[in-house]
């Protein structure tokens, strides 16, 4: 018998499905982005709010996606006075809560905005994640569709404030109400026919990712995929199919108005969306906002089930080559729309509620398309390196750094292993350091230090071929006294600047273009 004890084995480092670690260079790249786009809320007259990440799961209510997936899409756990808590899957129902339990302290209209991450408890794949982060605008108690369509406005002009040109965006419009029109109209009105909606609304709302044959089959009998996975159809016909096919296959509102109007004649909620939709066109158009910047678009269908009047979606209609090589449209980066029934759950009374959601992550990779973002400087840290280990020679090192960082400069003194100052050097160079301070017990008698200019060191190292060269070149290193450190770093900092505008590189943030795929559907 082998009485040796099993050596325990290593836990293996591993990521959870559909979850990403995000580097400097994204966190970087995100923070620009939505400094920007608050600006634009901010001028809007928006204030930020902030909901916890989880809420209890009867408020999240049945508005969720991908009803067919464990635990209703949503990532749950149930709290020791057992009660059900869940991971909010977006911004909008922990909104509506918030809005119903301060409904007396709150100033009606209530305009806020939130940014933040959202979980999805949904199969993950290429560019479909768990948690995704989004950034969403709301007006909560404005019960006319000019608050719909000032939210279009508002995601025209983020957009621009982002970089995005006139003719590379729009911001399609449609209303719910047609399409409940357009329901009743085929047979499918009534509360006992609310499940065959669900699936048709969910069903339309893949036109871009499966065209008008897949959804014909996802209103029909269903649908098989590559992988072999059925999907179940909403049970249309081929005349009902054909109708709501018609509906959202229109491309020019102006020519088919007629031929929609006829279809949902006789229904009340197919009327009034018509004329909704036909007031906000006149709103934008009085705002200045065209139709190459707004269009009503009748095949725009927001997936979720809370929505009750206008819908909208923001989509660049730029090409880019995906991972096959291929030129497609980039597509929709967020949306939104009107949802008066999420708040009054709470309530018992009407409370009116429009606003829309940004995928963060997908806005993100189309900037960085387009080479609008990542492209400002960012310097890794001067560093104060180590020779001495006393107290005394490490309180001067400590003190450079404390004033390099006082005067605005981003500094560190190094805390690894002194003893080999070659692996100093060795960290600077991979950190991309700018500067290195060195100084020795001979600098620290005398009271200077040795200034380090590693990027014109690396590139002296490889360019200089002869003395003459040399003498032309600017000095990659320098002794200077200790008092005038900081002017020195800074003069060092300011030529490298300098060089680099020269050479335009615009020293630019690395990115991972692999993140995309968090609108509010997240697909």
């Amino acid at each position: 018998m082998n009485d040796k004890q099993k050596k325990p084995q290593k836990l293996k480092a591993r990521l959870p499905r559909g979850f990403v670690d995000r580097t400097a260079g994204d966190i970087r790249a995100v923070n620009e982005m939505t400094a920007k786009i608050r600006e634009v809320y901010e001028h809007y007259g928006f204030d930020p709010l902030e909901t916890p990440l989880f809420e209890y799961t009867d408020a999240l209510g049945k508005f969720l996606p991908d009803s067919d997936r464990p635990n209703e899409g949503v990532f749950s756990l149930q709290d020791d006075d057992e009660q059900w808590m869940s991971l909010r899957y977006d911004l909008t129902a922990p909104l509506a809560r918030h809005v119903a339990e301060n409904f007396n302290e709150i100033q009606l209209p209530y305009r806020t905005y939130r940014a933040g991450y959202v979980f999805r408890n949904e199969k993950p794949g290429p560019g479909r994640f768990r948690q995704f982060m989004q950034f969403d605008a709301d007006t909560v108690g404005a019960p006319g569709v000019q608050a719909d369509a000032e939210m279009c406005m508002m995601m025209a002009d983020t957009l621009e404030a982002l970089g995005i040109t006139r003719g590379d965006y729009v911001i399609r419009v449609n209303n719910r109400k047609v399409l409940d029109g357009v329901l009743e109209a085929i047979g499918l009105g009534g509360d006992d026919k609310a499940g065959q909606r669900l699936n048709v609304l969910r069903a339309i709302d893949k036109l871009d990712k499966f065209g008008p044959e897949g959804v014909a089959l996802l209103l029909g009998p269903g649908r098989k995929d590559e992988s072999g996975d059925f999907t179940k159809g909403a049970g249309l016909d081929k005349e009902q199919i054909d109708k709501v096919l018609f509906f959202v296959g229109i491309t020019d509102y102006a020519e088919s108005a007629a031929r929609l109007a006829e279809l949902v004649a006789g229904t009340a909620r197919g009327g009034e969306g018509v004329d909704e939709l036909n007031f906000i066109g006149a709103l934008v158009t009085s705002a200045g906002y065209g139709p190459d910047r707004i269009k009503i678009d009748p095949s725009v269908v927001r997936g979720l089930e809370y929505y009750t009047g206008p819908v909208y979606e923001a989509e660049l209609t730029f090409d880019v080559t995906n991972e096959k090589g291929e030129k497609v449209v980039f597509g929709s980066v967020g949306g939104g729309g009107r949802y008066d029934g999420l708040v009054s759950r709470f309530m018992g009374q009407p409370v009116p509620a429009t606003g829309f959601s940004i995928g963060v992550s997908r806005l993100m990779t189309a900037l960085k398309n387009l080479g609008k973002l990542g492209a400002s400087e960012v310097i890794e840290p001067v560093l104060v390196t180590v020779m001495d280990g006393d107290v005394e020679a490490m309180g001067r090192y400590q003190k450079m750094t404390q004033e390099l960082r006082a005067a605005g400069i981003r500094a560190e003194m190094f805390q690894g292993n002194w003893k080999k100052f070659g692996n100093q050097l060795k960290y600077a160079d991979r950190r991309g350091c700018p500067v290195a301070i060195i100084q020795g017990g001979d600098e620290r008698a005398t009271s200077v230090v040795q200034i380090k200019d590693l990027i014109e060191g690396k590139r002296l190292s490889g360019e200089i071929e002869d003395n003459a060269s040399w003498r032309e070149a600017r000095v990659a290193q320098e002794t200077a006294p200790e008092a005038d450190l900081v002017a020195k770093v800074k003069e060092i900092l300011a030529a490298q600047a300098e060089d680099r505008k020269r050479a335009g590189d615009g020293f630019a943030i690395p990115y991972d273009p692999a993140q995309v795929g968090d609108t509010d559907e997240n697909d």
